[in-house]
């Protein structure tokens, strides 16, 4: 018998994050992801996942600073970003950022464990950077710098604003915190598996970054706010419905889950974040029609019977939208939290490391006669 997607199995033993699907409850090493989104920094997540504790104040200060102090890019890795088309995907070109920061890094090959979590510190800086620049590149504006006071949330938003405006940091340091684990996803998977080859911290990355890639992981908040786009206007909610999801031609991107079957809680708090910037920077347009939409699947048979609710996807391209963020970006920013979980279960991995491979059920031919290439 064959488990199509692993679906229920589990893979190996962690510490790192629990995703309890039927309650929509998510834990990071123990702290419901509601107490973090509403108090903690990206970096205290950071070091959580990486330590099984939060830092003390010098402690979470001297992770900020190390972040901070290490996310220059190299002079060759930025000129090669500038000479790429500018129309380039956003995730082909921090996939190949990601790849060519390797080969400039000291330690690139080195696999101690402390040579992977300085590597890991570098990329945390290095990625937030990358996508930073591309922003502002694709945009054909130049390139701003990190700076080395800020936090990585206010630092982000610097690079691409050149300003620190205190509620796109607050949004953007609460989006971090809200997708920096979220359990053996396809992503993370996909770093344990190549971690379980011995493989170095910058190819697992790489390989999670490919899987992030696709609309059906972290894809699907640019497919998500691409939907919302084509609906236009609040007015054409219900008759974009009736004709495409309720002729069963089209399915709500963001609405679903393959693990919860409860409300997804990181949705519920990016959809009151998202409500917040609504208001306040005047553009409610794009959560009116999300909540709308919203509302006419939770009024909807099919979506109460299959318990379908809007995921983290789903609100998130509603926060990034109003920050003036491009659809393009919305996946790299994904990965640009996610890196932190990722390292996270490269550590782990690397810390009780074995070979990972599942077996198959074949289900070919068998015996075939060989026939000469003059007779076939």
């Amino acid at each position: 018998m064959s488990n199509q997607g692993l679906r229920n199995m589990a893979v190996a033993d962690s510490n790192t994050g629990l995703v309890n699907g039927a309650e929509g409850k998510l834990i990071y090493v123990g702290y419901k992801i509601e107490d973090l989104a509403e108090n903690a920094l990206y970096e205290e997540v950071v070091y959580l996942l990486w330590n099984g504790r939060l830092p003390n104040k010098a402690e979470l200060e001297a992770i900020r600073a190390d972040i901070a102090n290490n996310a220059v890019l190299p002079a060759p890795v930025l000129e090669f970003m500038k000479s790429l088309p500018t129309d380039a995907n956003g995730m082909a070109v921090l996939r190949t950022v990601v790849s060519l920061l390797s080969i400039y890094d000291a330690e690139g090959e080195t696999q101690t464990l402390d040579a992977v979590k300085r590597k890991a510190v570098r990329l945390v800086g290095q990625i937030t950077t990358a996508c930073a620049a591309w922003i502002r590149l694709s945009k054909g504006q130049e390139i701003i710098a990190p700076r080395t006071d800020l936090n990585l949330a206010a630092n982000f938003v610097y690079m691409i604003t050149g300003e620190t405006d205190a509620a796109a940091v607050e949004a953007i340091n609460v989006y971090l915190v809200l997708l920096a684990e979220h359990g053996m996803n396809a992503s993370t998977f996909t770093s344990r598996v190549v971690t379980a080859t011995n493989a170095d911290l910058h190819s697992a990355i790489v390989a999670a970054i490919g899987a992030l890639k696709g609309p059906s992981h972290g894809g699907a908040n640019s497919e998500a706010m691409r939907m919302f786009l084509e609906i236009g206007e609040v007015s054409n909610v219900q008759p974009w419905f009736d004709a495409n999801i309720k002729t069963g031609s089209r399915r709500i991107m963001g609405i679903g889950h393959a693990i919860y079957k409860a409300l997804d809680p990181r949705a519920s708090i990016l959809k009151e974040k998202a409500r917040a910037l609504a208001h306040s920077s005047g553009n409610a347009k794009w959560f009116d029609i999300a909540e709308a939409l919203d509302n006419s699947a939770r009024a909807d048979q099919y979506f109460i019977e299959r318990n379908l609710y809007a995921n983290v996807d789903y609100y998130s391209a509603i926060v990034l939208y109003t920050l003036d963020i491009d659809v393009d970006m919305f996946t790299p920013l994904f990965a640009m939290s996610r890196i932190a979980g990722w390292s996270a279960h490269v550590i782990e991995q690397m810390q009780n490391n074995r070979l990972i491979r599942p077996d198959m059920n074949y289900t070919g031919p068998m015996d075939l006669a060989w026939t000469p290439v003059e007779q076939r």
